[in-house]
């Protein structure tokens, strides 16, 4: 049995709100307390003193894609570019120093471009000289690829192929699949090493990861796994099922945890494949794509049910969310009769179904959400990148039509439990801008306190997991010692959704501490991350002591 005591720290805790210390025993949370209480922490066998630093719950990301967000860390970043020259330019110079392999890049976003479109297919072939490449949009649901990815077998009837513009639909899907089989097992696990790396740094122990259900999605989610890194991976697979045989069976074949994460009913806004109730604004001969009829979305929540494996959802648009809300709450109805005196709704909820994005949810699938025990597995950057006036929603939908969207207050006012993420690399995973982003929506009214919005980002994973073992996610005794050691500027202690004291003026409030989160605050530097007890990162917090501790 070792002990290490976490010293002279400002801890977000309600265990004790004057804590500045707390103790950590063989990777569980043992004491909490003040200076003066230290004796009553027992044997300790090494001090960290953090001289004033913040210490939090250890972040969970909701919803990832670690191979992609590492591939977009380590190889063609597209987020920044500003114009169609800038964009065909960065290809051709990224093709010239990598020579070999499939070019892989992500992150174009025509909509802020002054020319208003992406690359042709012409355009593209010649930037990267002939060779294969795939390059995602932000939203990861339409793509640029070359004619040599595609080659002469490609199915080009398939919905969504063009010949010049972006793939879409089911011609994307495909065309993806083939660019991933072109990835070699170095350039896959190069990238998720360094995803995974940049999580840790960024005071995040687990992240969810969304795969598909093809064959190379599949490879791609068990080399994941197969990594063992300390920053922990629950595997969810987009695969429907009909029967709970064929449930388990998925589960055991793939490696995965839970039927869910992408498994889509529709796309995404900006690829104007998200399955809307009303045309789109700006294209008023579509209202996107549905990818799952009524009745998939039953059959899967109640096979899942009936094999107590977690199901969900990815779903954007109105129709889509209504779609698995009504699909809820019908296979609540059909799990009745098997609930042995109980409900078909808790029943349901036992598994703790996910609704992934959820970014057009109306009241009634809101309250559908409620009733089930559905988590919102929500993503606050997207509003921070394409809410308010003027942003890719108000221009796809209309203003009447988007300032709805995302809405963090109305799920957490009915009692729907929210998991934040990021859905890297369409955003960053960046947990403090994910939380700033969350209070401060750009539709008033919309956002939540910064209290609800941090829990959403760190016990609003785990819940999102199924898990509610007591004191996961927070800093209380017996919890395990899941933390984040964070340089914080100034702090505050929140006092309902508007008001807020400072640290300076009131140490012993009853609210837990957390940094200012106001529009434009700067936000906290992570110098160290603990998972379990371990130190998954440091910037010299625990010194090179860490390692022989055991601790690193």
């Amino acid at each position: 049995m070792s002990t290490y005591l976490l010293r002279g720290a400002r801890v977000h805790t309600s265990y004790d709100p004057a804590a500045t210390c707390v103790a950590v025993t063989d990777g569980v949370i043992s004491w909490i307390g003040a200076e003066h209480g230290i004796p009553q922490a027992g044997r300790i066998d090494r001090v960290i003193d953090l001289d004033g630093a913040l210490v939090t719950p250890a972040f969970v990301d909701a919803h990832v894609h670690a191979t992609d967000a590492g591939l977009a860390r380590i190889g063609l970043d597209l987020s920044a570019v500003r114009s169609l020259a800038e964009c065909l330019e960065l290809i051709t110079a990224h093709s010239r120093r990598h020579p070999e392999g499939v070019i892989w890049g992500h992150g174009w976003e025509e909509i802020r471009w002054a020319e208003g479109r992406a690359p042709t297919r012409e355009e593209l072939d010649t930037a990267v000289g002939g060779r294969p490449a795939y390059l995602s949009r932000i939203d990861v649901h339409s793509g640029l690829v070359s004619s040599a990815l595609l080659g002469a077998g490609f199915d080009r009837t398939l919905d969504g192929y063009d010949d010049q513009r972006p793939l879409t639909r089911a011609a994307h899907v495909a065309a993806r699949e083939l660019a991933r089989g072109m990835l070699t097992e170095t350039q896959r696990t190069g990238a998720q090493q360094a995803f995974l790396d940049t999580c840790a740094a960024g005071g995040m122990v687990e992240v969810h990861e969304c795969g598909a259900p093809d064959p190379t999605g599949v490879r791609d989610l068990q080399t994941l796994l197969a990594l063992g890194h300390p920053v922990a991976v629950r595997a969810y697979l987009g695969a429907a099922v009909t029967d709970p045989a064929e449930a388990a069976a998925l589960l055991a074949a793939s490696g995965a945890h839970a039927l869910g994460g992408d498994l889509s009913v529709d796309g995404a806004i900006g690829s104007r494949t998200a399955a809307l109730s009303h045309p789109y604004a700006d294209a008023a001969t579509t209202s996107g794509a549905r990818y799952l009829t009524d009745d998939q979305i039953r059959d899967h929540l109640v096979a899942c049910a009936l094999a107590g494996v977690q199901p969900g959802f990815h779903a954007i648009g109105d129709d889509a969310v209504s779609a698995v809300a009504q699909g809820l709450l019908r296979a609540a109805e059909i799990l009745a009769p098997t609930s042995a005196g109980g409900s078909g709704t808790a029943r349901l909820a036992s598994v703790t179904p996910r609704i992934e994005h959820a970014e057009m949810a109306n009241a009634e699938a809101i309250a559908a959400f409620a009733a089930t025990g559905t988590v919102a597995s929500m993503q606050p950057l997207f509003d921070a990148a394409w809410g308010g006036v003027g942003g890719l929603y108000d221009q796809r939908l209309g203003l009447e039509r988007a300032q709805p969207m995302n809405a963090f207050g109305a799920m957490a006012a009915a009692g729907v439990s929210l998991a934040f993420g990021s859905d890297a690399p369409v955003t960053p995973a960046n947990p403090w801008a994910a939380v700033q982003a969350g209070v401060n929506h750009l539709t008033a009214g919309a956002g939540i306190s910064p209290r609800s919005s941090f829990v959403a980002h760190t016990r609003g994973g785990h819940r999102a997991a199924g898990r509610t073992d007591r004191g996961v996610g927070t800093i209380s005794v017996g919890a395990p010692a899941d933390l984040a050691i964070w340089a914080a500027g100034e702090l505050v202690v929140p006092q309902g959704d508007d008001k807020v004291q400072r640290w300076s003026t009131d140490p012993r409030s009853r609210t837990p501490l957390l940094p200012d989160l106001s529009p434009g605050a700067p936000l906290p530097t992570c110098l160290a991350t603990v998972a379990g007890g371990r130190v998954i990162f440091d910037t010299g917090v625990f010194g090179d002591q860490a390692e022989q501790d055991g601790q690193g």
